[in-house]
């Protein structure tokens, strides 16, 4: 029972998502509905909320769920339940809010499939009990997220934010797949918990493991959006749909902490030099988000750059846990998580809402800036 609770979890979103593609597609070239594959979504949503109640239950009272198969380890604990609940209950309500948004659009089918798909994968990267496949769960992630971004691929925006993104996010792989074979190397295991032991016993000063870690922050810094790694973050924010942007900021980059946090924890006998760094990285987010948020006259590019600050507000309390053993920064962390996941997400489709009434609805996707606010109360 505990080993389907984590597959159902995981697997219901991402079986749904063919599925809604498939009888999208069908049903709009049979019988002309265009609403199927959004229903469909919203249905295969809902259902995974059974699995994570479930799964909350069981963990309350048992404590941390795991399995294996082959070489295929999950495990469910706090955080993985933390971004399981923030994804699912952003990945609803964005299916609801594009039900207006999104309607008539070419490739509505695809749009719903790729939501459902990349909602499994952050899922699942959040349970990832070894290296190799948090690895495989991050790359899955950049796949899908990519989809989304260039969305609207025949705008040449969109389509060079998209390239851009998946560019950027290649390279971050890559650093991360590096960090991954130097663990390998030095512990003979990737599994996360035998990792740490291993770490803790025998390998206390790797310099092998302390270039692991700057791997990982490199590579997972990618998609955290740490300055200087943030340039795909507003093409991509402003060129996706709202719907989009709003899952980009609101769990992308979370999902992106989280997989940093699960490597560097597993090197807690080296890595409280990079609690100093995180923070060092948190101070630059903070001052440079802000000061390019100042700049902006595009309102989702406005609320991208917002973003980068309060990434910077996460890696400060993250960093400080890590440098000084505060669990206090680690609480304010996770708890910002939450709540930027939530308001920043809710910012996106609320602009999307400006701009659906001002540009969509009319078939232009030009961007909402600034100035068409005004007097947007009486039109």
């Amino acid at each position: 029972m505990t080993q389907s609770i984590i597959i159902w979890l995981i697997w219901l979103p991402l079986a749904a998502s063919p599925l809604i593609y498939l009888v999208g597609r069908i049903s709009r070239r049979q019988w002309g509905y265009t609403s199927t594959a959004r229903w469909v979504a919203l249905a295969a949503l809902v259902a995974s909320w059974v699995p994570f109640v479930h799964a909350y239950r069981q963990f309350s009272a048992e404590g941390v769920l795991t399995y294996v198969y082959g070489s295929v380890a999950l495990r469910l604990d706090g955080l993985s339940l933390l971004l399981a609940g923030v994804v699912l209950l952003l990945a609803t309500l964005v299916t609801l809010y594009s039900n207006p948004y999104m309607a008539g659009e070419i490739g509505e089918s695809k749009y719903y499939a790729m939501l459902a798909a990349i909602s499994g994968v952050m899922i699942g990267l959040g349970c990832a009990a070894d290296l190799f496949n948090l690895w495989l769960w991050f790359e899955a992630m950049a796949v899908t997220s990519y989809l989304l971004v260039a969305f609207y691929r025949d705008e040449s925006a969109a389509l060079e934010a998209g390239v851009k993104y998946l560019v950027q996010s290649a390279v971050g792989s890559v650093f991360v797949l590096m960090g991954v074979a130097l663990v390998l190397a030095q512990t003979g295991t990737l599994d996360l918990a035998a990792v740490g032991t291993a770490v803790s016993t025998q390998f206390v000063d790797s310099p092998l493991l302390l270039t692991a870690g700057a791997l990982f922050v490199i590579g997972f810094g990618v998609k955290i959006a740490i300055v200087p790694m943030h340039t795909w973050l507003p093409d991509a924010h402003s060129q996706a749909p709202s719907g989009i942007s709003a899952m980009l900021s609101g769990v992308v980059i979370e999902a992106g902490l989280v997989a940093l946090l699960r490597s560097l924890s597993a090197l807690a006998g080296v890595a409280a030099a990079w609690g100093e760094l995180l923070i060092g990285f948190g101070v630059l987010n903070m001052v440079a988000g802000n000061l390019l948020a100042l700049r902006q006259t595009q309102v989702k590019r406005l609320l991208a750059f917002s973003s980068l600050a309060h990434v910077g507000y996460m890696l400060l309390g993250l960093g400080v846990a890590i440098y000084a053993g505060n669990v206090a920064g680690a609480e304010g962390g996770f708890f910002h998580l939450i709540s930027h996941g939530l308001m920043k997400g809710l910012a996106f489709l609320s602009a999307g809402a400006l701009l659906y009434v001002l540009h969509t609805a009319r078939g232009d996707h030009s961007p909402l800036t600034v100035s068409d606010l005004t007097g947007a109360a009486q039109r």
